[in-house]
């Protein structure tokens, strides 16, 4: 789960790191008024979406009056902005966030997330922080420093201070971008997140070390333990037939191909995932129905991936362990006949109760491709899309 800038911050000044004054804002008059009320002379108009890459965009400007403040807020309020990190078609902006301006001397990059390879919390900072973080990862790798911290022990006060040297801190900041660190590291771990990150953490004219932006991601699995944050969910930045499959315990995920995908099991899923794209076609989503699932659940796991106009074909790959083969030939017969299903459809079934399902499949009556092997299903739904 993700959530806007301005949420983040204020799970961020919840664990005592510094950010900038702001007031979100969902209309224009909103944006003006929020201006008005931090005061100053300067303020930033900034999109949400969930999305980098907002600057680049055309989607972050710096106002110095207040008829800019109105201008900048018209403009971006409702746009369709596009980053490398959206699709082509972009994310439309539906809400704001109006910050106090800020005496930027330097900007660096500091990140907390999970590193699987060594199962420890990976820090990671920066002394090129802003923009062209990716492309700083990319071309000179060298100048993003990392300290790896044990889960049990935590992140200690001397790799907090070797990564705020590490990027060139100047020594009367030191303690104070130390401390930024390790509240970070806190914030990461108390909530759950899968990544936290400040992009820029910036040193102002003054020394003060302030966070003027946040990105956070957070395990949906843990979820239950923080309804605060959940509280949070914009479901206008999610994807609507994954919000939809959510509602029926559906793990869906939407690709860019013409394939559709039911299977059970996330392992299997993939596995298929792969079997498509090495017999030349491309898949058109992730869709794991789970041990347990019932005619019901399959029924609306195909009117969701027919839902996609790209779909061109459908691939069912169900292994039967817990789910019976049974179980999932009556819900795809039942599916293709409420959903009128116009497209090909392969189904491969292995294990509980198999010749069962075969058979009501073969009395259905319905042009079901059936299928023995992996290879065979994909080989053959490739065939029938072509």
């Amino acid at each position: 789960m993700k959530i806007h800038e301005y949420q983040g911050k204020e799970i961020l000044r919840k664990f005592g790191v510094t950010t900038p004054r702001g007031k979100p804002a969902f209309s224009v008059d909103e944006a003006v008024k929020a201006a008005e009320e931090l005061g100053g002379k300067v303020w930033v108009v900034k999109a949400q979406i969930h999305a980098g890459g907002r600057g680049k965009g055309g989607g972050v400007k710096v106002a110095k009056s207040m008829d800019e403040v109105r201008q900048y807020a018209s403009q971006i309020l409702g746009m369709q902005l596009i980053t490398h990190q959206t699709s082509a078609a972009g994310q439309k902006v539906n809400r704001l966030l109006i910050e106090e301006g800020a005496d930027i001397k330097k900007e660096y990059y500091l990140a907390v997330l999970t590193d699987r390879a060594t199962q420890k919390v990976a820090v990671m900072a920066s002394s090129e922080g802003g923009m062209d973080i990716e492309e700083v990862a990319h071309a000179t790798p060298e100048k993003i420093l990392k300290e790896f911290a044990d889960p049990l022990a935590g992140l200690t006060d001397q790799q907090a201070e070797n990564l705020a040297r590490g990027i060139g801190v100047p020594d009367a900041s030191l303690a104070m971008a130390k401390a930024e660190i390790l509240k970070l590291y806190q914030c990461y771990m108390e909530t759950d997140a899968s990544l936290a990150e400040i992009n820029p953490l910036i040193l102002e004219g003054n020394g003060n070390i302030k966070a003027l932006d946040a990105k956070f991601n957070f395990d949906s699995n843990a979820l239950y333990r923080h309804p605060e944050i959940v509280a949070y969910r914009d479901l206008d930045e999610e994807d609507a037939d994954e919000i939809e499959a959510s509602k029926f315990d559906l793990a869906y995920i939407s690709l860019d191909g013409n394939i559709g995908c039911l299977v059970n099991g996330a392992g299997l899923a993939m596995a298929t995932m792969d079997t498509i794209k090495l017999f030349g076609a491309e898949p058109a989503n992730f869709l794991d129905v789970g041990g347990g699932a019932t005619t019901e659940k399959v029924t609306e796991a195909f009117k969701i991936m027919l839902k996609n106009p790209k779909v061109k074909g459908i691939l069912v790959n169900i292994f039967g362990g817990i789910m019976k083969c049974d179980t999932i030939a009556t819900g795809v017969v039942t599916a293709a006949k409420e959903t009128h299903l116009s497209v090909p459809l392969v189904v491969r079934m292995k294990g509980t109760n198999e010749d069962l399902g075969k058979q009501i499949l073969k009395d259905s009556g319905l042009p079901i491709i059936s299928a023995d092997t992996m290879a065979e299903a994909a080989s053959k739904i490739v065939a029938a899309v072509k």
